[in-house]
């Protein structure tokens, strides 16, 4: 049974389980952090010399999950600034995947022939450090107006061959369900749409949002789907566990998608007892992600040959479905990191074949202090593959 969450004495339990209170009372200063944990000189640097770069921002809840004296501890490093963000990175890329150039219209990312993504909202109820929309979350210019999100609306009513809606952000879960509401209604009423999905964290750094109400109202719109976001055991809680249950009661089958994290979950035992608890919770492990070129993430990235271990020491040692897909998102889609897709080496980037036989070549240095499990064949960088300038 995972552990409950106990709210602080200060709080009185009603408002501590009020996902609106939860939302009211997030953490973004140094004052308020201190009340969870004690935070390093780094913390505290990265706090101060971050403001104006990265935002961020925690929910009680979540903070409450943090280890007040340990700054390795892997909740603490998903949401707390550091000043490792601010070192010399790679790259300094805010829209790896140049999801803008495939918006036509605001918010509205359409990559794929039959899917769109539609970033329905910039708030989000955490700010995670190593977050693929850190352009974005948080930031007034991509919050969206009534009539902007008509005018999505209108274009997925417009192309016929548009079956499958992902209501992302931010978090579409920090809408009310009046907004909520008015959204899914006109999404239904489109008849070539035929299942739309949320990504929602909620259920990780928010339990609490997935009230009865909101099941009852994601029911009446069917088939929906959730994907969620846990990233370590120490997140499934006795509330998280709650919260999927409402989810499973109203019909809504929950996917997750983990993002592979240097020194937070980038070890055979850690993937395999979150994986083995997600099932128990009954989740379906969905995506494994390697970490995105983010500018300020430098610290929080694996090699890719780590990721494709795990895979490996996964494979016949756990329930098949409690295995995910082990993926990198590119500007061409989503590619499986098995040898199937990927080439090899090329000095400090891997080459690999998309879904539609382009070759992507993704910069993925090995830090002198990481010893690899393995080595991808060393090749020639092909000369037609595409890739991220470093230079």
């Amino acid at each position: 049974m995972p552990d409950a969450v106990i709210c602080p004495p200060a709080v009185d339990r009603d408002e501590w389980t009020d996902w609106r209170w939860q939302m009211r009372n997030r953490i973004h200063s140094l004052e308020a952090l201190r009340a969870y944990i004690d935070p390093t000189d780094a913390e505290v640097k990265g706090i101060e010399q971050t403001e104006g770069v990265f935002r961020w921002n925690i929910t009680p809840y979540y903070a409450q999950l943090m280890d007040r004296d340990d700054p390795s501890c892997p909740i603490r490093r998903q949401v707390v600034p550091t000043v490792q963000e601010l070192e010399p990175d790679l790259v300094g890329v805010e829209d790896p995947l140049t999801e803008v150039a495939h918006s036509p219209v605001k918010n509205l990312i359409h990559n794929y022939h039959d899917r769109v993504a539609f970033c329905v909202t910039a708030e989000c109820a955490i700010y995670c450090r190593y977050c693929l929309r850190k352009r974005m979350v948080g930031d007034a210019d991509f919050f969206m107006r009534t009539g902007e999100l008509q005018e999505a609306i209108d274009y997925i009513d417009a192309h016929q061959e548009i079956r499958d809606v992902l209501l992302t952000g931010g978090d579409p879960l920090t809408f009310n369900e009046a907004h909520l509401e008015w959204l899914l209604s006109r999404l239904r009423a489109i008849d070539h749409v035929e299942i739309i999905r949320f990504g929602s964290r909620m259920p990780v750094k928010l339990p609490y949002r997935i009230t009865g109400e909101l099941c009852d109202l994601l029911a009446q719109f069917h088939p929906i789907w959730i994907n969620t976001h846990f990233n370590h055991p120490k997140e499934l809680t006795e509330d998280a566990a709650a919260a999927i249950a409402r989810l499973a009661s109203a019909g809504v089958p929950v996917g997750n998608q983990t993002v592979l994290l240097r020194g937070i979950n980038d070890d055979v035992a850690t993937m395999k007892a979150l994986n083995q608890g997600l099932v128990r919770m009954r989740v379906r492990p969905y995506y494994l992600y390697q970490a995105q070129l983010i500018g300020g993430t430098a610290h929080l990235r694996t090699p890719i040959e780590t990721g494709m271990h795990i895979m490996r020491e996964l494979r016949g040692r756990t329930t098949g479905f409690a295995i995910p897909d082990y993926v990198l998102d590119t500007p061409h889609g989503k590619v499986p990191l098995h040898r199937s897709y990927v080439q090899g080496r090329a000095g400090n980037r891997v080459v690999m074949e998309t879904y539609d036989g382009r070759l992507w070549a993704e910069p993925n240095p090995i830090p002198d202090d990481v010893e690899v499990p393995f080595r991808l064949p060393e090749i020639e960088l092909p000369t037609d593959a595409d890739t991220i300038d470093t230079d």
